[in-house]
């Protein structure tokens, strides 16, 4: 009975629009419209009810420094502000610890260069006249090996099967990559260190480009000499 009740052709009934004279209004309020803007309303409402009875059962005589450390601005409260909550040493630890963090990603990046260097055989800075293909299953040895045979001499990288194209294509891009990456925790281990140094005792000053017997961009800084008894 179910089949033969599906097989009867039924009438598609489509929402109503909004009506002609309510077109500067937007699109028709539905049903399930109305349900997420009826629980966002009674959810806001249940938070103000609860705000209500924590002010309502609050004790007077409470007190906590919080409450004369921070304020009210234009309606939005401004917490109390972190900048003097850690001391001198305190700081010179944490900047220490992150240059350490920094510094290992670097090695760390730099031995996964060497090791991509030495898999793909950068011909860049040698010459040879040998070519060395990789496979990483016996299909594509016999594809190599396939492809040299018929030449009769060793095939060019363009005539490499397109798997070990591809695989070579994106160890390159790795490469480059990897590159980039290391120009750049170099540049952020040189400013954290010149940060830590800025934070030692003595007087120092920012000299100028004429007083720097090598130019460059970056800032450079002469700490006064002081005599150690």
């Amino acid at each position: 009975m179910s089949s033969l009740r599906n097989a009867v052709p039924r009438r598609a009934h489509k929402e109503r629009a909004q009506p002609q004279s309510r077109r500067k209004f937007g699109l028709l309020e539905k049903h399930k419209d109305y349900v997420t803007r009826a629980r966002a309303y009674h959810q806001k409402e249940q938070t103000l009810q609860k705000l209500k009875e924590k002010a309502a059962f609050r004790n007077p005589d409470e007190f906590y420094f919080g409450m004369i450390k921070t304020k009210t601005v234009g309606g939005v409260h401004k917490p109390e502000s972190q900048a003097n909550k850690y001391t001198n040493e305190e700081l010179m630890l944490m900047k220490t610890q992150d240059i350490g963090y920094i510094l290992q990603k670097l090695q760390t990046e730099k031995k996964k260069i060497e090791r991509l260097n030495s898999t793909l055989h950068s011909l860049d800075n040698q010459s040879s006249s040998k070519h060395v293909y990789y496979a990483e299953n016996r299909e594509e040895a016999r594809e190599v090996i396939k492809k040299v045979s018929e030449e009769g001499k060793p095939s060019a990288f363009e005539d490499l099967p397109k798997v070990i194209r591809r695989k070579r294509d994106s160890s390159y891009r790795e490469l480059e990559a990897r590159k980039n990456r290391v120009k750049d925790l170099e540049k952020i281990y040189m400013d954290m260190s010149m940060q830590k140094e800025l934070q030692k005792k003595g007087r120092k000053r920012k000299l100028r480009e004429d007083e720097m017997v090598s130019p460059t961009s970056r800032p450079v800084y002469k700490w006064r000499q002081e005599r150690k008894r």
